[in-house]
């Protein structure tokens, strides 16, 4: 890929499937780089692939669609360009979208009653005075803000205290058409400070599930639990009662048990968050004992469809494992789980009807494609990656596994470029640290591997999908077996003489950043490196960051010692690596102060260094920020490489200016027995 190919990017959602099985519906991102901004449109797909995915919407940013279960009507999310998203509904049979919703700071995602004349979701409710809600008074106008909890503020979305999230409830026109009769308020449901999420209806449409913290001292823990209420607001329960984050509840049939995605356990404190699997549990809908339903040691779930999946007698959950999200169906009267999807790909939503699976899948040559999946046969259904794969520029990531120096095995991968090399190398480290690489299209090595790089990058301990023990083992201890399992890994891939091991550069973001700046400033292996988003120092990281409260003393412990031998920012001192480093001005995972002291450090003794930051921007820039930021951000990248490790591809310095070739909108394939794009399907298994 180049820089601007982001603009041939094309993403499925999490897919609906109508209630006779015949049709799935999924929102398909991309990015406009011209407009500098998101779009996204609903694409209809047969299941049975008898003909090509179409356009169903035309709207600027649709989103989150959403079957009523009598078939009648398609609810979904849009948003108008500056605006926030709103819950629409377009009837079936055909006629105009309605928009339900004109809240002021937009609603989440819809969801139907059984009766399929109503649609509960969650929104913030802004303080009077703030966020807009007064004419002509501008944030900088609003009073001060009064903190008094440890929880006031998310990256990515700001302040929360004074913008709370809560249950709605919102029904169709009175007669049910579509023709302009008039749409009823919202009504809101749940009150208080605290924040509502995930919510469900019950089978007979009395009750509404949903997540919140509303528990004696939720403040200082990271308890969330399961609710119940009415529809009108009253009669408010806890269902759970547990030291578990609780996410996605899902009644069961007949009403008598709700399942959710849980953390088990969090510890005395509620605070024990490190390395801990977020597996399918069950609780009695009145209210009991939890009961974990999967092992979760080994299962932790890697999916994103918003919602726990139950059809046909079973629960749909995505697993990860290996650097893949597995596909299971966890059969609701016991039983041993069935595999659905395995092998090298990641399920990144599901959803099912009348005995059809749907899940968009998606791998090392694809943001994702809808499979259909049916007793005894499977079917590819969209070609949305066409475009960008018949561009020829996308490379195949080779699996490796290395031996650490205390005989741990290290499971990753090397992307090499065409032509027999020796290729400069670039050492790439994820985020978390309790996350991973895997089967998917990850952009950035696409970029850097069409530039002239080959791109290494492993899961070392800290990682998941390999077992909690795994995740959990550098408690305590950064900078120790993960830095030597990241290091062993990179030794034994430069073992292909494809790969230059005299010219290797380091580069990551977030934890990723830390191992970076960790690295230089124990060796002068690295020709250079980027340091980005990262966690430097775990001092000051407490008091800055949005979760600095809790983070660093389960992560690095309390001992000042030994918080002070795992800070990279401790031993910035020693760096004589070229180190570019990039963060954003309203980062607050990792605040910008991670990155501007180390920048200055660095440029005080003369290390060849720059800063570059991104105004507006916060820390999931490279993969949700503005979309010429991101696209800025790759050439600065490429800008960064040229002058310490050039390529024929990646000769000089300079941004790189090509023309964005129009991307157009995705265009369904011919499904069937065919294969429209790069997704093969040869690694679904059926039972």
């Amino acid at each position: 890929m180049r820089p601007d190919d982001l603009a041939l990017l094309r993403t499925p959602g999490a897919p609906a499937v109508s209630p006779d099985g015949r049709i799935a519906v999924v929102a398909v991102s991309r990015l406009d780089l011209d407009a500098d901004e998101y779009r996204s449109r609903l694409w209809a797909v047969p299941t049975d692939g008898s003909a090509p995915a179409r356009a169903l919407t035309d709207g600027h940013r649709d989103s989150a669609p959403a079957f009523s279960p009598d078939g009648r009507w398609l609810a979904y999310l849009s948003a108008e360009p500056g605006g926030r998203p709103q819950v629409h509904v377009l009837p079936t049979a055909g006629g105009a979208a309605r928009r339900l919703t004109d809240l002021h700071l937009g609603a989440g995602v819809p969801v139907w009653s059984p009766d399929s004349r109503r649609l509960a979701f969650t929104a913030r409710v802004p303080e009077e005075g703030r966020y807009g809600t007064t004419e002509g008074v501008g944030p900088d106008a609003e009073p001060p803000r009064l903190i008094t909890t440890l929880k006031y503020r998310l990256d990515d979305v700001g302040f929360i205290t004074d913008r709370p999230s809560h249950v709605f409830v919102v029904g169709l026109p009175a007669d049910g058409s579509d023709d302009g009769a008039a749409v009823p308020e919202p009504v809101q449901v749940t009150t208080g400070d605290a924040d509502d999420a995930d919510v469900a209806w019950s089978p007979d449409g009395t009750e509404l599930a949903f997540v919140s913290a509303r528990h004696d001292g939720a403040d200082a823990d990271l308890v969330r639990d399961v609710y119940a209420i009415r529809p009108d607001g009253s009669g408010l329960r806890r269902v759970t009662r547990s030291r578990s984050d609780c996410q996605h509840p899902a009644w069961a049939p007949g009403g008598r048990s709700i399942y959710l995605t849980a953390v088990p356990d969090l510890g005395p404190d509620g605070t024990d968050f490190v390395a801990r699997n977020a597996t399918l549990c069950r609780v009695p809908a009145a209210g009991g004992e939890f009961e974990v339903l999967l092992d979760p040691e080994t299962t932790d779930r890697g999916d994103e469809t918003p919602a726990t999946v139950l059809a046909d007698g079973a629960v749909l959950f995505g697993v990860q494992r290996r650097g893949a999200v597995e596909l299971l169906r966890v059969p609701l009267a016991g039983g041993e789980p069935e595999t659905l999807v395995d092998g090298p790909f990641t399920v990144r939503g599901v959803g099912a009807a009348a005995g059809v699976v749907v899940a968009t899948v998606a791998h090392d040559a694809s943001a994702g494609e809808l499979i259909a999946i049916t007793p005894g046969r499977r079917r590819l259904l969209t070609g949305f990656g066409a475009e960008l794969g018949a561009t020829g520029r996308v490379r195949r990531m080779e699996e490796r596994t290395a031996e650490s120096p205390d005989g741990y095995p290290v499971h990753g991968w090397i992307t090499v470029p065409d032509g027999p090399g020796p290729h400069p190398v670039l050492l790439t480290v994820h985020g978390g640290p309790y996350g991973q690489y895997g089967w998917t299209l990850f952009d950035e090595t696409q970029t850097y591997v069409s530039a002239g790089y080959a791109v290494v990058q492993c899961n070392p301990r800290g990682s998941s999908g390999y077992g909690e023990a795994h995740g959990r083992a550098i408690q305590g201890g950064w900078g120790g077996l993960d830095a030597a399992d990241v290091l062993a890994f990179l030794e034994a891939a430069l073992a292909d003489p494809r790969l230059d091991g005299d010219r290797v550069g380091v580069m990551g973001g977030s934890y990723g950043g830390y191992m970076t700046t960790l690295l230089i400033g124990r060796t002068d292996r690295f020709t250079a490196a980027i340091s980005e988003r990262a966690f430097n120092d775990p001092v000051s990281f407490v008091g800055s960051s949005d979760i600095g409260w809790f983070f660093p003393d389960r992560y690095l412990g309390t001992d000042p010692g030994r918080v002070a031998a795992q800070s990279a920012l401790a031993h910035a001192g020693s760096i004589t690596t070229p180190t570019l480093v990039i963060h954003s001005e309203e980062d607050w995972r990792c605040p910008v102060e991670q990155g501007a002291r180390l920048y200055v450090e660095l440029k005080r003794r003369g290390v060849p260094t720059e800063l570059l930051l991104f105004p507006g921007e916060g820390h999931e820039l490279s993969r949700s920020g503005r979309p010429r930021h991101r696209l800025a951000r790759l050439e600065h990248v490429l800008r960064w490489w040229a002058l310490w490790l050039p390529t024929p591809q990646n000769p000089e310095p300079g941004a790189i200016e090509r023309p964005v070739e129009p991307a157009g909108e995705p265009q369904g394939e011919p499904a069937g027995e065919t294969d429209p794009g790069p997704l093969t399907v040869r690694a679904v298994r059926v039972p």
